[in-house]
């Protein structure tokens, strides 16, 4: 089976790459600028089609959610114009899409975790450009599996849990916003996820499942208790450690509003797929012991 991931340096482009090595019969290849560059949509279809995939994973996309306020523009170009090129590229060559979205098309205001059927209200850019390209997605590919996720961490790239432990080391206290909750998800776990989906999806051509799944960590938390999870591992492991002060949304002024809850059902994804993410204090584990070693 071969997988072609848009994008090279994403966590879960990085965490796929990694995972493919150790599985008999995977294939992963990324492919991105300047041969595929989402920004400049009429170099997708080629550099997809050179690939040969079996199974195409739509990962790239324009993440800066505080800069998307300024360049509105771009983040549709590249997280709708070009996804949807990426789906149209996969649909010429009659193999399926798997795309990556986000917890950001959803404004937060729900009191429980939110499932698939839940309207959408994105509040700023970047969630409105990731809703755009689910939909560019689905009406260029049927075959397409669409994967919302929240709180990406990894050993690869920038993410919260590298901040924590890089603050850690020059601070001795670090606020950290309490009201908003969610479910930290290890890009190594939505890599996993995505390797077992796509072995379904190469295995069953007569797969009638696509559409929009959640896909996010076992068990939820707040950024504050996230934090206090990764710094008391790092601690117990030799590593940096600093107390975490609460303090509120409004405490941390952003451009862009994040939702105050970010929690997102996995059923479906378990029932349609069999495959269910580790409680999200594990997989904070694995990540936080690994960066201790590399470093």
């Amino acid at each position: 089976m071969r997988l072609v991931v848009t994008g090279r340096e994403g966590q879960v482009a990085a965490s796929l790459l990694e995972a493919g090595q150790a599985r008999a019969g995977v294939e992963v290849i990324a492919i991105g600028r300047p041969e595929l560059d989402l920004a400049n949509p009429d170099t997708v279809i080629d550099a997809i089609a050179a690939a040969k995939p079996d199974i195409v994973v739509s990962a790239a996309a324009y993440t800066a959610v505080d800069q998307a306020e300024d360049e509105p523009d771009l983040a549709f170009q590249v997280n709708a114009v070009g996804a949807g090129k990426v789906a149209q590229a996969a649909a010429r060559l009659g193999v399926p899409v798997i795309h990556l979205s986000t917890d950001y098309v959803f404004d937060g205001s729900k009191d429980r975790a939110y499932v698939e059927t839940d309207p959408t209200a994105p509040l700023g850019v970047y969630g409105a450009s990731k809703l755009a390209g689910e939909q560019a997605v689905a009406a260029a590919n049927p075959r397409h599996v669409i994967l919302r996720t929240a709180w990406v961490y990894s050993p690869f790239g920038k993410n919260f849990v590298k901040t924590m432990l890089r603050l850690a080391a020059d601070r001795d206290e670090i606020s950290v916003v309490a009201d908003q909750w969610g479910n930290p998800t290890s890009a190594l776990d939505i890599a996993d996820a995505i390797l077992h989906a796509a072995a379904m999806l190469h295995g069953d051509k007569n797969f009638g499942a696509f559409g929009a799944y959640h896909l996010a960590g076992t068990g939820e938390t707040s950024w504050s208790g996230f934090a206090r999870h990764i710094l008391d591992t790092s601690r117990v492991f030799g590593g940096p450690w600093a107390r975490v002060r609460d303090i509120a949304t409004t405490g941390y002024p952003t451009k862009a509003r994040r939702p105050a809850n970010s929690r997102l059902s996995t059923a479906r994804f378990a029932t349609a797929f069999g495959w269910t993410a580790p409680d999200w204090q594990d997989s904070t584990g694995k990540v936080v012991r690994r960066l201790l070693r590399t470093a």
